[in-house]
């Protein structure tokens, strides 16, 4: 497949060469078409790599390609064919919401016989049309990511790069901001968006789960599904504490974790069943209502916490005899 975006040991440090790097030799892989998402915590350096992707800042050391052309050596050329759009908002508060995507259209020199259809599309694309003419300031925090959003596409760009676009939004505008991120791909775009939310990188193609400055695993969400090494039960009993009691006394129970009042259960791969059947016996001799007991489907917040778990324990020294 045809590589839009390609890293090759990009890396990025703050201060001296003996610093820890916030971006530590990242091999990136982005193929044309793509919804790419970069998941991690705080501090794992989705930002910096944005940051260096977008060229507002060069790498320390490393190099970055993008539609073929390096960033460093042709950085204008890069320019005109990304559209970017950082954490924080960037627009012009005193200007409404026109004024905003006009100058945006200008300075990405939108040909002045395509501007104004152009800002149309994008008020119409982004639901803003009816408050062309508000001020940027009086906007909500969702709506004032969606006019980010029409500023970043306003020339029509072949990639487009978010950081975490929907940070700070209501979960309503969350949606709408993925509907349109998924339109924009369907249009023949490549995103790379960084989140932390592990519901949004389900509706990814590719996820790259990062973690101080590395990508340690990368795939489609079902091909990282697919690496963990354990199925996932749920159960939900009355009362919760006699619950939680037969659970934790249960043999073959990897770990358990309360998500509202049930409880995810991880059990070895191809256990499931025979665990089951042993948990509804267990139940069945105490005073316990049951409500529900199944196995369920493996999310991305699961593969998230079991593989930045696994990486932590790798990393600490090993005991001494």
């Amino acid at each position: 497949m045809e590589l839009i975006v390609a890293t090759e040991n990009l890396s990025k440090r703050y201060g001296s060469r003996n610093s820890t790097p916030a971006v530590n030799n990242l091999n990136l892989r982005v193929p044309r078409g793509n919804l790419y998402g970069l998941v991690g915590p705080d501090g794992a350096g989705k930002t910096s790599t944005l940051r260096m992707l977008s060229t507002v800042m060069p790498p320390s050391s490393g190099s970055i390609r993008i539609l073929g052309q390096d960033t460093r050596s042709h950085a204008d050329l890069v320019r005109e064919q990304i559209g970017y759009m950082p954490q924080t908002f960037s627009q012009y508060p005193d200007l409404t919401l026109l004024e905003n995507l006009t100058f945006f259209a200008d300075i990405q020199k939108v040909p002045r016989a395509r501007k104004q259809e152009r800002i149309e599309e994008m008020l119409r694309f982004t639901h803003l049309s009816e408050f062309r003419h508000r001020r940027a300031a009086t906007l909500s925090g969702g709506m004032k990511k969606k006019l980010a959003l029409a500023c970043a596409l306003i020339h029509e760009p072949q990639v487009l790069l978010l950081d975490e676009p929907s940070t700070g939004v209501d979960p309503v505008s969350r949606r709408e901001l993925w509907v349109i991120l998924g339109q924009v791909v369907q249009g023949g775009a490549t995103v790379v968006v960084s989140t932390p939310y592990m519901d949004e990188a389900e509706r990814c193609h590719q996820v790259g789960i990062l973690y101080q400055g590395q990508i340690f695993a990368q795939g489609t969400p079902d091909e990282l599904k697919a690496r963990l090494p354990f199925d996932l039960l749920e159960v939900k009993a009355t009362p919760r504490k006699l619950m939680r009691q037969v659970v934790a006394e249960m043999p073959g129970v990897i770990e358990w974790r309360p998500l509202g009042d049930s409880l995810r259960i991880t059990v070895p791969t191809g256990t499931a069943e025979q665990v089951l059947v042993e948990l509804q016996a267990r139940f069945a001799r105490q005073p316990v209502e049951v409500k529900l007991l199944r196995q369920t489907r493996l999310m991305m917040e699961d593969v998230f916490v079991h593989l930045v778990n696994e990486q932590r324990q790798s990393e600490e020294p090993h005991e001494r005899d």
